[in-house]
Parts: structure tokens; sequence; C-alpha cells
């Protein structure tokens, strides 16, 4: 059963899975080792068209504003 909240389905329709134990691999498992705007920049290519096809060319945009984001905040550390 698709649990929206907890579980949905575009958030395990991954083919990713561990070399080691052959499970699958979410994206939250990589991303929660980053800083918030490189893990979300990776969060939205990881799922780019898993929630709607039609929306793919918007979670890679959310992507690289994200990516972005962290670079201005770099950029003003220097």
């Amino acid at each position: 059963m698709n649990d929206p909240v907890n579980n949905p389905s575009h958030y395990t329709s991954s083919a990713a899975k561990c070399k080691l134990c052959e499970e699958p691999i979410e994206c939250i498992d990589v991303t929660e080792h980053m800083g918030f705007c490189l893990g979300n920049a990776v969060k939205y290519i990881w799922r780019a068209g898993l929630k709607s096809e039609d929306k793919t060319v918007q979670d890679l945009e959310k992507a690289i504003w994200y990516i972005n984001r962290h670079i201005q905040k770099l950029e003003k550390q220097i």
C-alpha cells in the first residue's frame, strides 16, 4: 500500500541497490549525510521524473536552484 507521507512511491522507485546486501537504497540514505542545499539538490536529481515525467525539467531546475544557493553561501564566506 502506498503511504504518501512516510513512503510515497516516488521515494522508493529508484533501481539503486546496495552492492553488499542488495537492499534498495533510498535517496535519504545518501542525502542525510549532506548539508541542506546539497542534499536537496541530490534529492531532486535522484527523483527527477519519478513523481511525474512532465515535471522532470522542473525537478532539475530545482536542483540547480539549490546548488546556486549553496554556491552563494560559500562565496559569502570568502
